[in-house]
């Protein structure tokens, strides 16, 4: 065979796998959010004020920030699955997360502003942190589990970042879900026990990463 028509193979099996790839993992993440919404419904379901609550910014905002965080770590998860890192989704998954940081960021220096001094320990505790540190995890379970999966149909050569990106991507799902039926609001909170719960499931993603997304 001559060189020409090596690299020219070589092209069009990269250009074969690449679509699949990028369509299995849109595939997984809307099978995670289904499944994951499912089990919300059925176990939980939303707070007995929340349309009340729609009209609050910290309410929505807590969503907001959720699904920047979920679709930055998707996208970065995604980008990592190749052995040549596919860098416009990287710089575009860095944009996010930095983004999702930001509004967390923001919301907590505007409650210091308005909320006095003496309420911030109370806002920060809030009266569902136990909860929040539980049920994020488990709603993000089936997310967890689907993600990962799909992951598998990756070459990554960082399985151990691929994992954690996978796990930060689907515990941003729990959080989003979980949301609707906490009742503590304050940025203080949000930015203290969500990114807790969110941070441990990047952290197990990480360590199963390792072993299940090596090749």
């Amino acid at each position: 065979m001559k060189t020409e028509d090596l690299i020219g193979a070589l092209v069009a099996d990269n250009a074969t796998r690449t679509e699949p790839l990028g369509a299995t993992m849109a595939a997984a993440a809307a099978i995670a959010a289904l499944a994951s919404g499912l089990s919300f419904w059925l176990f939980l379901g939303p707070r007995p004020d929340v349309a009340a609550a729609i009209a609050t910014p910290r309410f929505v905002m807590k969503f907001v920030e959720c699904a920047a965080l979920g679709l930055a770590a998707g996208l970065t998860a995604q980008a990592t699955l190749r052995p040549v890192a596919d860098r416009h989704l990287a710089r575009i998954g860095r944009i996010g997360l930095v983004t999702a940081v930001a509004l967390v960021v923001i919301g907590v220096i505007v409650e210091g502003i308005l909320v006095p001094p003496a309420d911030w320990r109370s806002r920060l505790v809030g009266t569902n942190w136990f909860h929040c540190l539980t049920l994020v995890p488990l709603l993000a379970a089936p997310a967890f589990v689907v993600l990962m999966a799909a992951a598998r149909h990756g070459a990554s050569t960082m399985p151990g970042r691929t994992g954690a990106v996978v796990g930060l991507t689907a515990g941003a799902i729990g959080a989003f879900f979980y949301a609707a039926n906490c009742t503590d609001d304050s940025p203080l909170f949000v930015a203290t026990w969500y990114t807790l719960a969110i941070a441990a499931t990047g952290l197990l993603g990480a360590l199963i990463g390792r072993r299940v997304l090596g090749w």
